[in-house]
């Protein structure tokens, strides 16, 4: 399998290649140079198989450059029932006649990121074990991604973790599970501005070929193939829970932000999971939203993205996204760079009216909105009904999902954290506080470790180059 990048400037390269590399040298993004298909035969032999033999069995098929046998040895030690909770891994729970909730908060965190980023940290040791080498790993986040990168990198040789999020943007639970830290090769940084204008300095950082090259840098967020590939895995394994049969179809709530994690979605789908639609759900950031309804694809401006209490989805720039417009546009190179020009220079694309737009419906993907309210009256009416307390991004999805469910067809909603990191907003919708584990117990009282920056890339050069 090798890789290619979105911009279409770049060789192709293998998933060894491309694991501690982040961007391509384009700018772009490397996805694989096709999709593998499942036949009826390999979904026969899935319907079986326990969360960490069907993670093997995809893997591979994305990973070729590591011996089948020491990648099935990694992926055992990741996905335990000692880390996840139970053999399980992602337990399906039913809700009602064909509803159901995919639990992807089992990890480490409490956040669905755990599934990707604990995998992704033993990729690296082995990666760096072959090659003898450092990586330093600089990325952002809007709450999840930075704590699950952390806890899943904290006190590994050879490893340093410099994390960029947004001041003052997460919730308490979030910013304490990072900032507490200690641990010598991770760094917070603070950054005066949103979500996106933290995203905008890694792919600026990462620009500079020469400095990337010097100070070996590599990339934990969603534009790390890895991180996809990883989560592909779950779709198919809360599929073939929620069915008895291969001809039957599922469809899935995806609250997103970032785009990865119903770009995972889209690509088990692509492989020959039998997925009807993707429920794409945003919160009050609806670029995404208005995209799929519109064709009209218009980030927003940092002044411009709300503060929400789904604060993970406070993104308005889906680096992911162009991954998915890639596919829309056949791979044509030169049609994404005549997109993205038209982004660069006028902050916007439009494909309504043309052949690209129709073809979305044949992607699965369809797309709603919540608000704070949508979120406060499905906490309470999804507590009310089924005595199962959800978090507000969680709400989102099955908000946006039940809006667009189709009768007859079984709607699995993707549960991608733990209520107990958004007490304040539970706390509003049904007056409980959520269970915490024993684990964060103390949470509160630990002294914070980060540093405070501007959203500005030279000043984030100087600070990693300070801390190697």
């Amino acid at each position: 399998m090798h890789y290619i990048s979105t911009r279409g400037l770049s060789e192709p390269r293998s998933f060894m290649n491309i694991l501690l590399e982040g961007l391509a040298p384009d700018g772009g993004l490397y996805v694989p140079v096709g999709y593998p298909k499942f036949t009826d035969a390999n979904l026969d032999a899935m319907r079986s198989m326990s969360y960490a033999q069907l993670a093997h069995f995809i893997l591979e098929k994305f990973i070729d450059d590591i011996p089948s046998e020491e990648l099935r040895q990694l992926i055992v030690a990741t996905y335990t029932a000692e880390l996840f909770g139970s053999e399980h891994i992602t337990p399906l729970k039913r809700l009602d006649d064909g509803l159901y909730l995919l639990g992807l908060s089992e990890g480490p965190t409490l956040a669905f990121k755990d599934l990707a980023l604990q995998l992704l940290g033993r990729l690296f040791e082995y990666a760096l074990s072959q090659s003898g080498g450092t990586l330093n790993i600089l990325g952002a986040t809007s709450g999840d991604t930075g704590s699950a990168a952390e806890y899943a990198l904290r006190g590994l040789k050879g490893i340093r973790v410099f994390m960029l999020s947004p001041l003052g943007r997460m919730s308490e639970f979030q910013r304490k599970q990072m900032y507490t830290l200690q641990d010598t090769n991770i760094f917070n940084i603070a950054i005066k501005g949103v979500f996106d204008d933290c995203q905008d300095v890694v792919k600026k950082v990462n620009e500079d070929g020469v400095f990337k090259s010097r100070f070996s840098l590599g990339a934990v967020n969603s534009i790390n193939w890895a991180r996809i590939a990883a989560q592909v895995v779950y779709y198919a394994y809360g599929y073939f829970k929620a069915t008895s049969t291969n001809s039957e179809f599922v469809s899935y709530a995806v609250p997103t932000g970032n785009f990865g994690d119903i770009l995972a979605g889209f690509v088990a789908r692509q492989m020959g999971v039998p997925i009807k639609r993707l429920i794409l759900a945003t919160n009050e950031n609806n670029v995404l939203q208005e995209f799929f309804q519109t064709g009209v694809y218009r980030p927003r401006k940092s002044k411009e993205v709300s503060v929400t209490s789904s604060p993970s989805m406070d993104i308005s720039k889906a680096s992911n996204f162009e991954r998915y417009i890639f596919d829309l546009v056949h791979r044509d190179a030169v049609r994404m760079q005549e997109l993205w020009e038209n982004l660069e220079q006028n902050g916007a694309f439009d494909i309504s009216g043309t052949r690209d737009f129709e073809q979305i419906q044949e992607t699965g993907i369809v797309a709603g909105s919540s608000t704070h309210q949508n979120r406060l009256q499905t906490i309470r009416a999804i507590h009310k009904a089924y005595n199962v307390i959800i978090d507000p991004h969680t709400a989102d999805g099955v908000q946006v999902g039940m809006q667009m469910w189709e009768k007859g067809i079984p709607l699995i909603c993707l549960e991608t954290a733990k209520p107990a990191k958004f007490s304040e907003t539970i706390r509003e919708a049904i007056g409980i506080e959520p269970d915490r584990p024993a684990s964060f117990a103390k949470l509160e009282g630990l002294m914070e470790r980060f540093d405070v920056l501007e959203p500005d890339a030279e000043e984030i050069k100087k600070y990693i180059q300070a801390h190697v």
